[in-house]
């Protein structure tokens, strides 16, 4: 079969990319590999009507409500390559099946890379999170750590300060505050350390203690890491698509990457903010763009 589209990620972008080209009537191939990078967390937020659904109900939800359309196809695998061909693309899956599309949506997201610091893994996603927006409002007014080795640090410690006064930043032995930034951010009473950080001490994923390398422990309830982001998947540079700056793959206004055919939704386009409604509404924007392309297409023949 030859399906107008073929979706890979079946995250909030590339199902909300189903949900429109399945009202449009496309033939839709929807891969997901089951493997949410949000999994961990307890709770979702900032989605007006879904504002605290777990990852787990949100997919349910979201499933239910794209496989309601007969020409949406949800395919559970693991996508291993892409290549174009004359009829469009084709994707190729862990189990040997080749899937044939006219055109292709990247939704695969991104994942973090957090700096290797004993015991984060167990609080991760219950008192230790990465996205202040995402879950700062239930840290609110507690004794908050930041640990951070990116050049973004001293915007998100001002940022943090909306949620907490009580708050510790730390560079983890990095270079990541100018002398300046650090006076200004000792101002407004954040303690600032540079010296690395040992390991998380915390119990049924509550966090207690950080612990420094110079043997200092400090009491904290919660806070905030920064990973770094990168691809979920190559398959965007494996077609050749041009990429940004910060790592994502390059799209113009409506989705489309720079190989013809080739469009890119979600966290894997632009790595920033990693919120569902932003991926959502982009995964709209994107099959809105596929559609038309396919209309243009057949129209003119």
């Amino acid at each position: 079969m030859l399906y107008d589209c073929a979706i890979i990620g079946g995250g909030a972008a590339g199902l909300n990319a189903a949900l429109v080209l399945g009202r449009a009537r496309r033939s839709v191939a929807l891969i997901d590999n089951n493997r949410p990078r949000n999994a961990v967390t307890h709770a979702s937020h900032g989605f007006i009507t879904r504002d605290g659904v777990t990852p787990a109900e949100f997919r349910r939800v979201a499933y239910e409500e794209v496989l309601r359309y007969p020409s949406v196809h949800h395919l559970q695998t693991e996508v291993v390559s892409t290549m174009k061909n004359e009829s469009g693309f084709e994707v190729l899956d862990s189990s040997g099946l080749r899937v044939q599309a006219r055109k292709l949506i990247l939704a695969t997201g991104i994942k973090e890379i957090f700096p290797e610091i004993e015991g984060f893994y167990p609080l991760y996603g219950k008192s230790l999170f990465n996205c202040p927006y995402c879950d700062g409002w239930e840290l609110r007014d507690q004794p908050l750590v930041l640990v951070s080795e990116s050049a973004a640090i001293f915007h998100t410690a001002k940022l943090l300060l909306n949620w907490s006064k009580d708050l510790i930043v730390c560079t983890n032995g990095h270079a990541s505050l100018s002398d300046e930034q650090k006076e200004r951010l000792q101002s407004k009473g954040i303690v600032v350390m540079d010296q690395p950080v040992a390991s998380f001490i915390g119990h049924n994923g509550q966090l207690e203690h950080v612990c420094f390398t110079d043997g200092t422990q400090v009491p904290r309830v919660g806070g905030f890491v920064t990973p770094q982001f990168v691809q979920s998947a190559p398959l965007g540079e494996h077609l050749g698509c041009e990429r940004t700056e910060s790592g994502g793959i390059k799209t113009d206004e409506a989705g489309r990457t720079s190989i013809p055919g080739v469009y890119a939704a979600g966290d894997s386009s632009y790595f920033m903010p990693s919120q569902l409604i932003f991926a959502a509404a982009d995964g709209s924007r994107t099959a809105a763009s596929v559609n038309m392309d396919l209309t243009e297409e057949e129209f003119n023949e």
